[in-house]
């Protein structure tokens, strides 16, 4: 049976081209890397290189069995990443959301619902975050919209509305709504970890500048020594209370509402069932 470490070997031997390199990068005397090719060839009844003194190359037989060694060394890597992957997936529930709100909620719920369970949760793109879901990365995910087909269990379970939070002394304090364009074109205050609202924002007011902060303390220490709009939700405020010394006024286009899926894929619901039956709960 040829061995996984001859077929590394001999990969590393058509990277580096020479036996004396190719020892170096391996840790190994020259003579063990050659004596385990030699054994390679004797297992496979093949001849792998043309020998020359001091030299040795691949043949014609020795580039297919390199290219055929890739192969099976990658799905062997696979195969080693899926495994230990599974094994996570036995002691680890994962969460991925496409924005940090959902979270607030959920995460505590999660461990208090599965206290064996280790909880990781992490916010990307709600494509990526799909991708995830049927790769297995993902036990369920929390994506705006609705997911189709039978693979996978869909439900509505939370809302989010998005508001502009501006001084007292700006011209458009007084509003009762505001769109988008209103503020398009000012500079405004952003915490950089908001999901898919980074993409809503940069898409419905292009001409505005964002001052990124990437910890909220920074954020929330600026918005009160600032005249300039930031952003704030409706969420946020339930959890974080309302921005003080600040006129909170709601955005009207559809697109700063966000109505929240929870997504499984449907050979998980089972195991999911509690924390399914718990959101509805809190939902009805």
């Amino acid at each position: 049976m040829v061995e996984l470490n001859q077929l590394v070997q001999l990969l590393a031997i058509a990277r580096c081209g020479t036996i004396s390199a190719t020892a170096e990068q391996l840790h190994l005397s020259q003579p063990a890397l050659s004596r385990s090719m030699q054994k390679l060839e004797e297992k496979l009844q093949v001849t792998l290189f043309d020998r020359q003194k001091n030299k040795l190359t691949l043949n014609q037989t020795g580039q297919l069995t390199v290219d055929q060694a890739r192969r099976v060394v990658d799905q062997a890597r696979d195969l080693v990443d899926r495994v230990r992957a599974f094994d996570r997936s036995q002691r680890t529930l994962a969460i991925g959301s496409c924005t940090p709100a959902p979270l607030w909620e959920l995460a505590p719920l999660v461990s208090r619902l599965y206290p064996e369970m280790t909880i990781a949760s992490e916010m990307k793109d709600p494509q990526d975050l799909m991708e995830g879901l049927r790769e297995g990365l993902y036990q369920f995910v929390v994506l705006p919209h609705p997911v189709e087909g039978e693979a996978f269990y869909c439900f509505p379970f939370e809302r989010e509305q998005l508001y502009f939070s501006l001084p007292p002394a700006h011209p458009l304090s007084g509003a009762k709504g505001l769109y988008f364009e209103d503020i398009d074109g000012e500079s405004v205050l952003l915490l950089a970890q908001i999901g898919f609202w980074r993409e809503v924002c940069r898409q419905k007011m292009p001409l505005t500048r964002a001052l990124v902060q990437n910890r909220q303390e920074d954020l929330e220490e600026l918005v009160q020594a600032s005249a300039l709009p930031a952003f704030v939700s409706d969420l946020a405020m339930k959890w974080g209370g309302r921005p003080e010394n600040r006129v909170v006024i709601p955005i009207l286009d559809p697109e700063a509402t966000a109505l929240y899926h929870f997504v499984c894929r449907r050979e998980a619901r089972k195991g999911l069932a509690p924390l399914i039956q718990q959101i509805k709960a809190t939902m009805a």
